[in-house]
């Protein structure tokens, strides 16, 4: 049942964010203060709200897991971390080749850019208790705790320009609040951001089903269903 949802998903994804691109990138404005170096927005906002959401994501996984036992939040939980990992390091990525023309450094250690930092950290710590940890139960509860603690980061993130005195600009989106860009600009920046959520869809729907038949290699179903593949898993 997973395969076809990862089509779909992965086939909107590639539609979504060719026109995001090419309409961002071509077609949106130039802005009257930045020029053209604003358009790193339409890389760099929509995988910095991917990192959070994927971080939040592993947090509620690691409650059911820990709370209820769930097998299948163990699985999901350890398909995200490496998708969010590289996410949130291309953000940090895009938000220092944004930095550079905007405030005339790659870094500050502005508090936005430091608690997304500490971001990938978690990412990292999580990531390697997977790869370090022999027992998949202990890695697994281990990881769960990690994800949970570290959730914590999340607000701090978000309101980081709010609570101090930030370079950072404020959310470029707010479900409370009209966007302050014009609809020329921020319509593709939205195309970008369902993209990027379908990828991430698609990708983990994927790593999952590739997470469950390796732990449930030697069951009956599993070998089954590498029979009916032509021995393909």
């Amino acid at each position: 049942m997973s395969w076809p949802w990862s089509m779909v998903l992965g086939i909107l994804a590639l539609v979504l964010l060719t026109i995001g691109t090419v309409w961002g990138l071509v077609y949106a404005p130039v802005d009257y203060q930045q020029g053209n170096s604003y358009r790193i927005i339409y890389i760099h906002v929509p995988t910095a709200i991917l990192a959070q959401s994927c971080y939040f994501m592993m947090a509620v996984l690691g409650t059911i897991s820990l709370v209820w036992r769930m097998k299948m939040a163990d699985m999901v939980l350890k398909s995200i971390v490496p998708f969010g990992a590289v996410i949130c390091l291309l953000a940090l990525i895009t938000g220092a080749v944004w930095g550079k023309p905007t405030w005339g450094t790659w870094w500050v250690w502005d508090a936005r850019l430091t608690s997304m930092l500490i971001q990938l950290f978690l990412y990292l710590g999580v990531l390697a208790i997977y790869n370090v940890m022999e027992s998949q139960q202990s890695a697994d509860k281990s990881a769960a705790v990690l994800s949970l603690v570290g959730v914590i980061n999340i607000p701090i993130i978000k309101y980081s320009v709010n609570w101090w005195n930030t370079l950072h600009q404020p959310a470029t989106f707010k479900l409370t609040e009209k966007p302050a860009m014009p609809a020329e600009m921020w319509i593709p920046l939205l195309v970008m951001v369902l993209g990027t959520y379908c990828f991430f869809g698609s990708q983990v729907l994927i790593r999952t089903r590739q997470e469950i038949l390796q732990r449930e290699r030697k069951t009956n179903w599993v070998r089954e269903e590498v029979k009916r593949l032509g021995g393909v898993s």
